[in-house]
């Protein structure tokens, strides 16, 4: 009996193809943008894990001001305490606990060479600093010691510089400027993927003095032992106490971050999900109101097949099955549609966007919801016309 009722909702369907189409299309859209944002979303949190990763374990970060990674950025900086003191706070005190103790400058500058320019983030630490971020050369050297000590005007390019703006020819021994400063090009870092391949490094100390920076945009150091994590951070906020507050600084680790950008990231990505989700109610509503269209064109039907032995329930599974097939089949489209363009920026843009299992039948189910739930007053509208009065109407 479900197998027949079946059969001739799927003939009635086929019988206005651009009818049953247009009415599809909202749960089509609507589950192929809650795929799409899914698998995006799942890009962008294996891009920044993977991001982390590439930077080796253990880190450790000083931040100015109080932790808001959800609030304004630029109101931690504007108080921004951090010098060289609190980096011999942190040597003196927490030497046991952590290696590497860096200071951090990030800055945004054009880098020129020739008629070539290429907008970047310019990175400032010690020699340090390559060790504490597992960077290694694939050209020329790091700077020194003594590099730092003379304010040397010295940059490691990443590899991704050395393709914008050399072509791929050894830049070592050439002079680039970053801003209208002119630097010596000593080094390229070998490829590690992602942001870090866009960066250019400098000693700290010259970034200080011919940028006029005064405060450093972060601490970072390494944790001697991954297991005592914790106890490091400790140890790092006690020195720190020694001359700051505990409202002008926060100790954070690569976890911390981690899970704090994943926490933003799933609320922005639910946030943006409800709303395209909204387009899945526009299509139920569509199906509930061709169903009824439907149910009043087939009205003598209904009456027909009343007079020859159907029951109520015949005709409601019916009308039920027509509109459940309908969201299913739009949501199968759907979740197709969302696979392939998730397929097409992970081959082509070079960006892990995954589609998880559990949105497929999330969607899925949901569709099939939809049609059931928009679906059921025109099936039992169906089911209560009476037989008499349904064949006598024209």
């Amino acid at each position: 009996m479900i197998y027949e009722l079946y059969l001739s909702a799927i003939r009635s369907l086929l019988s206005n193809k651009t009818r049953t189409f247009l009415t599809m299309l909202g749960i089509i859209i609507g589950v192929f943008a809650v795929i799409t944002l899914i698998g995006v979303g799942e890009g962008i949190q294996n891009y920044v894990t993977k991001q982390f990763s590439s930077l080796g374990s253990n880190l450790l970060f000083v931040s100015p001001g109080k932790r808001n990674l959800r609030g304004d950025p630029g109101a931690n900086f504007s108080s921004n305490k951090l010098d060289d003191k609190h980096v011999k706070l942190i040597e003196t005190y927490s030497s046991d606990f952590v290696t590497g103790i860096t200071p951090y400058i990030e800055i945004g500058k054009t880098l020129s060479y020739k008629n070539k320019n290429y907008y970047t983030v310019v990175n400032a630490f010690d020699e340090d600093g390559f060790s504490t971020y597992n960077l290694t050369l694939d050209s020329g050297r790091f700077f020194t010691r003594a590099d730092i000590t003379s304010n040397s005007r010295v940059v490691v390019l990443g590899s991704n510089i050395l393709n914008e703006l050399f072509s791929n020819q050894d830049p070592v021994g050439k002079n680039i400027k970053i801003g209208d400063k002119t630097f010596l090009i000593i080094g390229v870092a070998a490829e590690k993927g992602g942001s870090i391949d866009n960066r250019a490094y400098i000693p700290y100390t010259t970034a200080k003095s011919i940028f006029n920076i005064k405060n450093y945009s972060s601490i970072v150091m390494k944790a001697l032992d991954s297991e005592n994590v914790d106890s490091a951070m400790k140890r790092i906020e006690i020195a720190l106490y020694r001359d700051l507050d505990k409202d002008e600084f926060t100790v954070l680790s690569q976890k911390d971050l981690l899970n704090s950008f994943s926490s933003i990231l799933s609320t922005v990505t639910l946030g943006i999900g409800a709303i395209a989700a909204i387009s899945l109610l526009v299509g139920g509503i569509g199906i509930m109101n061709i169903m009824l269209v439907t149910v009043t064109e087939r009205t003598r039907e209904i009456g027909l097949r009343k007079a020859v032995g159907a029951t109520p329930n015949n005709i409601a599974i019916q009308f039920l099955i027509e509109a459940t097939a309908l969201s299913v089949l739009g949501g199968s489209i759907g979740i197709g549609l969302g696979i392939l363009v998730a397929f097409l920026i992970r081959t082509y843009a070079n960006f892990d966007a995954t589609v998880p299992l559990w949105s497929v039948l999330l969607a899925f189910l949901f569709s099939a919801c939809v049609g059931i739930l928009f679906g059921t007053y025109p099936a039992l509208k169906a089911a209560k016309k009476d037989p008499i009065e349904a064949l006598r109407y024209e």
